[in-house]
């Protein structure tokens, strides 16, 4: 019988969200605990079942019985990240890795991702290369374009911002707030924190059991979560610069509007001029009123780090030489 309770600096969590994959369970169970035994580290699996209504919490608890297991059942369905963020809070491994319950990933690919991390990366990502073979245009296109634009905004460029299977460093992990879709960024936020990224190729398969819970709807929230980050990331500490740049932006266009119908009264072509006025007023209201929610935006800011107690950094190393 295994130890439920490993120990060690070294330890290795697993944190796997479960949502109606009780059929799924058994062969994850053993392929799993097969890969992690063969790393020969002290590890532990964290289950998360996300309000699964077909038993598969009960499955959890009667496979993972007598081994270094752990079953968080949440109180109803709270969405993938959400059960990812309870795993990862509950984690007490110095390296937490994420993996799907539906075995689309092969759990004997975390070799690959923890050997990539001991070269000194603090995320590695996996890439379903093989994935959407045959469906180019209706999955394999519209994933390249969405990863090209995540890629592109977030500055941090990987192919498969959507495998779940990755591998963290838990000092990083451990101190992002995780909200909407926003697990699928975390590279991102550890790019943007100085740490390093690496990405490597994973074998996939299809689902063998159930139906997928992805839907076109899930596009449309993830590229609205990016809209969030990116935001956050850029202008978090200085929301003046994005609401005052677009504020002043407004006001100098209303200016340019009001001369011009000034002076177009003035030449005589008032007959051109019946909607510059509004034109002018509408361009001066939006500015102002962009300039006072980065006014807002500003005193927000300040109380958030002050109440707090936070700073606008994070320390690397210190190094005292006297």
């Amino acid at each position: 019988m295994e130890s439920a309770r490993p120990q060690g600096k070294n330890l290795i969590s697993v944190v796997i969200p479960v949502y109606n994959e009780v059929a799924s369970l058994p062969a994850l169970f053993g392929r799993l605990l097969e890969s992690l035994r063969s790393l020969k580290r002290p590890y532990e699996v964290v289950m998360v079942d996300d309000g699964s209504h077909d038993g598969s919490f009960e499955k959890i608890k009667e496979l993972g019985k007598g081994k270094p297991v752990s079953a968080i059942a949440l109180k109803r369905n709270f969405g993938q990240t959400a059960a990812l963020a309870a795993g990862i809070d509950h984690a007490k491994g110095s390296v937490i890795v994420t993996l799907d319950s539906d075995l689309e990933n092969d759990p004997a690919d975390i070799a690959l991702l923890l050997d990539k991390m001991d070269k000194g990366y603090d995320v590695v990502s996996g890439w379903r290369k093989a994935r959407w073979q045959g469906a180019y245009l209706t999955r394999k296109l519209p994933s390249v374009m969405a990863n090209w634009l995540i890629s592109r905004l977030s500055g941090v460029h990987l192919h498969d911002y959507g495998c779940t299977l990755k591998c963290y460093r838990a000092d990083l992990i451990k101190g992002v707030n995780l909200y909407g879709d926003m697990h699928r960024f975390i590279a991102a936020y550890a790019v943007w924190q100085g740490g390093r990224v690496a990405e490597v190729e994973v074998s996939y398969a299809p689902r063998q059991h159930g139906k997928s819970n992805y839907g076109m709807g899930r596009i449309v929230r993830v590229l609205l979560d990016l809209v969030t980050v990116v935001f956050m990331h850029k202008y978090m500490n200085r929301p003046m610069h994005f609401f005052g740049g677009w504020g002043l932006v407004s006001i100098v266009l209303g200016v340019v509007s009001g001369i011009a119908t000034i002076v177009l009264r003035i030449v005589g072509l008032g007959n051109l001029i019946v909607s510059l006025p509004i034109v002018t007023a509408l361009f001066i209201i939006v500015g102002v009123q962009l300039v006072l929610f980065g006014i807002i935006g500003e005193m927000l800011m300040r109380t958030y780090y002050e109440s707090q107690n936070r700073r606008p950094y994070v320390v690397g190393e210190v190094v005292e030489l006297s």
